[in-house]
C-alpha cells in the first residue's frame, strides 16, 4: 500500500474556503474604494461603510476558522479524521461475512475500513457526490484499489434518501455525518428510518452524525425512542467528543460538539 496516493480529502473543501476568501477581498475592496474610511458624507454613507466592514470582517473570521479545521483535519496523515472513522466501525458488533452498506461514503473510506478488517464481506459504498464535495466515485475506485480491497467493493451513485435495495438487504449499515446533508428529504428522521429499511432483522448499524442538534433531529432521548419504535431491538448512544480527544474550537455545535454514534442490533 502507498499511502502517499490515497486520497480521503477533506472535509473542509478548498472550494469552500476559496470562495470564503474571496467574498472576503470583495466586500474590502468595495469597502475601501467606494466607502474610503476617512470620507465625510451623508448618513446612509456612514451605515454602509460601516456594514461593508462588520461583513467583511465576520467573513474573515469564518475564512480562517475554515482554514484552521481543514488544518486539523488534514495533520498527522488526517490522524483526528480517522479516529472519527474508526470509531463507527468500533461500533458495529458485526461477526463479518455477508454484506455491508457505506452510506455517503465520500472517497471510500469507511467502505475500505470494513473491507480490510472483514475480509470475507461484500461491501457496497454508496454516495451522491454532489460538486460542493471534493469527493468522487473515481477516487474512491482508485483507493480502493491501492487498498488491495477493489475486488470486495462496488461504488455507487446514490441518494441516502431513497436508495435502491431490497427491504433487509444488507447485513450491517454504517454512515458518518451524512444524513443531515441530505437535500431531498427535509425531515432528516425520514433518511435515518430509510438506512434502517435495508438492514435485514438482526443486523448491524452504526451511524455517526449531529444528532444531538435538536433543530435537525429533535430533542435525542425522543429520537431514540422513536427509533426503537420502529422495532429495533437494540439502540444506544456515545458522544464522539467522549470517544475521541477532538480539539476544543472544533467541539462547538456548528462543527463536532453535538456529534454522536446511535450504534446496534436490529
Amino acid at each position: 500500500m502507498n499511502n502517499q496516493k490515497l486520497n480521503y480529502g477533506n472535509w473542509i473543501s478548498k472550494k469552500i474556503m476559496g470562495v470564503f476568501l474571496i467574498i472576503t477581498i470583495i466586500l474590502l475592496v468595495i469597502s475601501i474604494l467606494f466607502f474610503p474610511l476617512y470620507t465625510n458624507g451623508p448618513f446612509w454613507f456612514l451605515i454602509v461603510k460601516v456594514i461593508l466592514r462588520i461583513a467583511s470582517g465576520v467573513i474573515l473570521v469564518i475564512t480562517l476558522y475554515l482554514i484552521y479545521v481543514n488544518y486539523q483535519f488534514s495533520k498527522n496523515d488526517n490522524l483526528l479524521r480517522h479516529k472519527l472513522w474508526d470509531i463507527v466501525i468500533n461500533k458495529l458488533s458485526w461477526y463479518g461475512q455477508g454484506k455491508a452498506l457505506d452510506i455517503g461514503t465520500g472517497n471510500g473510506v469507511l467502505a475500505i475500513k470494513l473491507a480490510n478488517k472483514y475480509p470475507r464481506a461484500k461491501i457496497i459504498g454508496v454516495d451522491y457526490w454532489g460538486k460542493s464535495w471534493d469527493h468522487s466515485k473515481k477516487i474512491c475506485e482508485k483507493n480502493a484499489f491501492i487498498e488491495k480491497v477493489d475486488d470486495r467493493i462496488i461504488f455507487q451513485k446514490v441518494t441516502a434518501a431513497h436508495l435502491p435495495f431490497n427491504d433487509e438487504e444488507f447485513d450491517a449499515v454504517v454512515s458518518n455525518f451524512v444524513f443531515h446533508e441530505v437535500r431531498d428529504i427535509k425531515n432528516k428522521r425520514e433518511v435515518i428510518l430509510e438506512a434502517f429499511r435495508v438492514i435485514r432483522k438482526g443486523g448491524f448499524f452504526s451511524f455517526q452524525d449531529i444528532f444531538s442538534w435538536k433543530t435537525i433531529y429533535g430533542d435525542l432521548r425522543e429520537l431514540l425512542d422513536t427509533i426503537r419504535g420502529w422495532g429495533i431491538e437494540n439502540v444506544q448512544f456515545a458522544n464522539s467528543c467522549d470517544l475521541v480527544k477532538i480539539p476544543k474550537l472544533l467541539r462547538i455545535p456548528l462543527m463536532l460538539g453535538k456529534s454522536g454514534i446511535i450504534y446496534g442490533k436490529k
